[in-house]
């Protein structure tokens, strides 16, 4: 066998093996690239209900009376009043907000985007540990795959005829997004060695919020009792 015809077939053995994956982390990757319009991973449900209005009393006897009459399981973690008659009710990742006086409550809570979450798990290394080297065995299979692709075919469709404009095009496209997007005139480069004209663009960006958070965007988007998607 030669090393030509081995390569096709570790190409495609590998290429098959790293299929699933490889939608895993395409269509994560799509998603978390819009996190700054939405949050991929959760999505903030917002329930309204109605309950025979609690009297004024001490904060206390209220938050007991709401959990009562709410349904709710059990004791709050804690609890606030921004005014007499409106008490909030923190539990274990979601809250209850309830006016009192009008008998109205509602409640927020926080769930997991179908398939999504998962990938995002997945995706951005949440579990850590053995996963950590399992996600850096598929970047290896990837790095050999786009190398190993390159002389899976000969002559003009090959690396020798169009494929090497094709792969000069593929190698071109980020070179010249570093260009655009860190070197601006006056600027020092994307690593952030002073800031330049643009207020400090090369400087390193601050990590985003946690998947596991539910964003300020998930809070708009929900904006009413049906949760946006």
């Amino acid at each position: 066998m030669n090393w030509r015809r081995l390569n096709n077939v570790l190409h495609r053995d590998l290429g098959y093996l790293a299929a699933g994956l490889t939608l895993v982390y395409a269509i994560s990757g799509v998603a978390v690239n819009h996190r700054h319009q939405w949050n991929p991973s959760w999505k903030l449900e917002v329930e309204t209900r109605t309950f025979a209005p609690v009297p004024v009393s001490d904060r206390d006897a209220m938050t007991a009376a709401l959990v009562e009459r709410l349904a709710l399981p059990g004791p709050p973690k804690s609890s606030f009043r921004s005014a007499p008659h409106l008490v909030e009710l923190f539990y274990e990742g979601w809250s209850v907000k309830a006016d009192a006086a009008a008998g109205t409550a509602t409640i927020e809570k926080p769930r997991g985007r179908l398939a999504l979450r998962e990938m995002n798990f997945l995706h951005l290394n949440e579990p850590k540990g053995l996963w950590t080297w399992l996600a850096d065995v598929y970047a290896v299979i990837l790095g050999f795959l786009a190398i190993s692709g390159l002389f899976v075919l000969k002559g003009k469709n090959g690396l020798s005829g169009r494929g090497k404009w094709l792969a000069g095009i593929g190698v071109a496209i980020p070179l010249l997004a570093l260009v655009f997007l860190l070197w601006r005139p006056g600027d020092r480069g994307p690593r952030g060695e002073g800031e330049g004209r643009g207020g400090g663009r090369g400087r390193p960006q601050a990590a985003g919020p946690s998947p596991a958070r539910v964003s300020a965007s998930s809070t708009a988007a929900a904006g009413s009792t049906t949760p946006h998607p």
